[in-house]
């Protein structure tokens, strides 16, 4: 999740639509909550690892 919120970010960027620029923003916030949750033990989604 991260990684596709950095691949919006940088096409976003670089063709100028805002609509993928925000979507990445969102993916890359939504993604490190669960990273974070993940590596502190919490389930995520059912996992107990999320990557």
């Amino acid at each position: 999740m991260i990684a596709l919120g950095v691949i919006l970010l940088i096409v976003g960027f670089l063709t100028g639509i805002s609509i993928l620029w925000t979507l990445g923003i969102i993916l890359l916030v939504v993604g490190a909550v669960f990273w974070i949750l993940g590596s502190t033990g919490h389930a995520v989604a059912g996992r107990r690892h999320y990557w």
